[in-house]
């Protein structure tokens, strides 16, 4: 089934464009040595979850940006973000590297769910993870950021070990299992 794609905030969007048109704009080797046109594609909110192990209930995600795939005529050849700041949204940064193929992979796997999903970025700096995640209701608020336990998460390229990429983990199955890798076990011989 398609996946059910939010659409960006337009100030979020037209601050990725005006970077793309800029010439002094910082970019990726491969997307500096092309010259365009550019299309932007699959724009997603990134969320991250700060802190997994917060005993308070459900853990919840705060909107802080949104990543779109950059495509030239032919192929996908990097990444833009633009994040939210105080002023609004405003460009951050262009990338490449193992996020653009993993991230075209994860999505391309999750179109073949049987059950509509609306994609998201996840990212888990605790453990330097960024997961696809799939929200279960897929007309939710792009920037609402609460996690069900029936969600799915994908971690992409490169995943923490022990944790399989591209693998659809429920939510209520995989955060425990993070949860437990941020758990600190006492020395031998502490008292704490």
């Amino acid at each position: 089934m398609p996946l059910h794609v939010p659409p960006a905030p337009a100030p979020a969007l037209n601050s990725i464009r005006t970077a793309l048109g800029s010439p002094t704009a910082v970019r990726t080797p491969l997307l500096g040595s092309l010259d365009g046109p550019f299309e932007l594609e699959l724009p997603l909110p990134v969320h991250v979850l700060d802190d997994i192990t917060a005993p308070d209930g459900p853990p919840t995600a705060r909107l802080t940006g949104w990543r779109f795939l950059i495509r030239d005529t032919e192929r996908t050849v990097a990444s833009a973000e633009a994040m939210l700041t105080a002023d609004g949204w405003v460009f951050s940064q262009f990338s490449e590297g193992p996020y653009v193929s993993s991230a075209e992979l994860a999505l391309s796997q999750a179109e073949s769910l049987s059950s509509v999903h609306q994609p998201r970025l996840l990212s888990i700096p605790e453990l330097y993870m960024l997961t696809l995640w799939l929200r279960g209701d897929p007309t939710a608020d792009a920037s609402e950021g609460h996690l069900a336990a029936e969600d799915l998460l994908v971690p992409l390229t490169p995943a923490p070990p022990g944790i399989a990429a591209h693998r659809a983990y429920r939510a209520a199955d995989l955060l425990p299992v993070l949860t437990l890798r941020l758990t600190r076990t006492p020395l031998l011989g502490s008292s704490a």
